[in-house]
């Protein structure tokens, strides 16, 4: 009789994953979305200089809660992406562009980002959405390689488009369509 190749030993417990639950923003998760952003800072991700204080409001007139969705891990908030028309422009109507997308450093690799993109498609098709974009720091190849595995193409480079910390970066437009998967 030969010998089973199976290893006798238990394996070991595979630690539960919570799940990611994605709803809207409030005007209430202001506070804690401002105090991710500024935990979350970095030039490989963002335009905008180092926040310090006194710190500006998370919402404001530019920036309403109605344009987020946030996600939740065990209760506790663990990111935020930001969903709004392209342009005011009628013609452009079918167009949504994610303009903001952050992850608490406790959160990542655990499927937050994908959830808060997977939601933002939905959120688009019952806008009437047929197209999704995004705008990408050149150097930033986590999220890029995020966004490629996700269906989004480049479809321009603004090279040297800015200057972050005496480093010039490279704009990348990136898109997708809404009509597949």
């Amino acid at each position: 009789m030969a010998e089973s190749s199976r290893d006798p030993r238990p394996s070991p417990p595979t630690p539960a994953v919570s799940p990611v639950r994605i709803r809207p923003a409030r005007r209430s998760d202001g506070e804690a979305l401002g105090a991710l952003t500024r935990a979350v800072w970095s030039p490989l991700h963002s335009v905008q200089p180092r926040p310090t204080e006194p710190y500006e409001p998370f919402f404001d007139e530019r920036h309403e809660a109605a344009d987020y969705l946030v996600a939740e891990v065990d209760g506790e908030l663990a990111g935020f992406i930001r969903l709004v028309p392209a342009t005011p422009l009628a013609c452009n109507r079918h167009v949504r562009q994610i303009q903001g997308l952050e992850v608490a450093e406790a959160a990542r690799g655990r499927g937050v980002a994908r959830a808060l993109l997977h939601a933002a498609y939905d959120a688009s098709r019952r806008q009437g959405a047929t197209r999704i974009t995004l705008r990408v720091l050149g150097h930033n190849t986590p999220a890029r390689t995020l966004y490629a595995a996700e269906g989004f193409a480049v479809e321009g480079v603004l090279p040297g488009e800015f200057l972050i910390e005496g480093r010039y970066a490279d704009d990348v437009l990136m898109g997708r369509s809404l009509l597949e998967g």
